[in-house]
């Protein structure tokens, strides 16, 4: 059985791929994420951390500071991918017993208030706990915009790929500086909305330094697709978001947010809302400067 399909066979047979064919050949060339400003901010928090009121809050500010898109975080109890940072945030979140259907919730509540691109970022175990056919309509039904799963393979993706698709969702996928570009093809092909481009390989993190091979990547995904490239993983303060946005359309920025809200206790939004500002105004005046 295919990883997150419920009849086809996991390699599926001709039947199955004329549907995903058919399917993959009406999805939509116009993703509902803009990033007109450039550099864009895709910002990453952790929902329930430290609870899901507060996180509404902590949203709904780096919106007005400036924010062009939001990821979602579903805390996981096994964030591999991640940092000690966003480890802890999750652990927090768990304790406050934060699931899927609390995160669409919340993406409902928010869609109200802005028109800012909302990405639920997430481990695959979660989605599958859900059920990926609801997944699918609930975050359509939220004006959710698109997912990220991050441990799910282009490879397996085919049925979640097809359900997405179905409900006009964008499918963001990892690349890495260690794809081939045979894979980079695929990746950006299954793509829509953006590519999250992943500055070095490992855990996130803040960074002192960014990775050398970042803007490398950046070039080599461009060779495959017109789509808007986010570059994230261990950027956390504003010279480095400037830099990077030299050379890609949106920074991703995650831990150094989480870390904020880890720090400000009770002033968890108006310390995001203040970093926000300071990055956007510092990309600011070094696109000023160079005109």
């Amino acid at each position: 059985m295919d990883k997150v399909g419920k009849a086809e066979p996991h390699r599926g047979g001709a039947e199955t791929r004329r549907k995903a064919k058919a399917i993959m050949s009406k999805v939509k060339t116009t993703s509902r994420i803009s990033f007109a400003a450039k550099p864009a901010l895709v910002a990453y928090v952790t929902c329930g951390d430290p609870d899901i009121a507060t996180t509404r809050e902590i949203v709904l500010a780096a919106c007005r500071a400036g924010a062009d898109v939001i990821e979602l975080g579903v805390p996981f109890s096994d964030p591999v991918a991640d940092g000690p940072v966003i480890q802890r945030a999750s652990e927090r979140a768990l304790k406050q017993g934060t699931s899927l259907e609390d995160v669409l919730r919340l993406a409902a509540e928010v869609r109200k208030e802005t028109d800012a691109g909302l990405i639920v970022f997430t481990y695959l175990n979660p989605i599958l706990r859900f059920g990926v056919e609801r997944f699918c309509a609930e975050a359509a039904k939220a004006g959710v915009d698109g997912a990220l799963i991050t441990d799910l393979t282009v490879e397996e993706a085919s049925d979640y790929r097809r359900m997405m698709a179905a409900h006009n969702l964008d499918t963001v996928f990892l690349a890495a500086p260690t794809s081939p570009d045979q894979r980079l093809k695929a990746i950006t092909a299954a793509c829509q909305g953006f590519v999250y481009a992943v500055s070095r390989t490992g855990i996130t993190g803040a960074q002192k330094q960014l990775a050398a091979d970042a803007q490398g990547l950046v070039k080599r995904i461009r060779k495959f697709t017109a789509l808007p490239v986010a570059v994230g993983f261990g950027i956390s303060n504003a010279q480095q978001f400037a830099e990077v946005g030299q050379f890609a359309d949106a920074v991703a920025v995650g831990s150094a947010i989480v870390q904020l809200i880890e720090q400000n206790p009770g002033n968890e939004a108006n310390a995001v809302e203040g970093f926000v500002r300071s990055l956007k105004a510092g990309a600011s005046s070094v696109s000023a400067s160079q005109n």
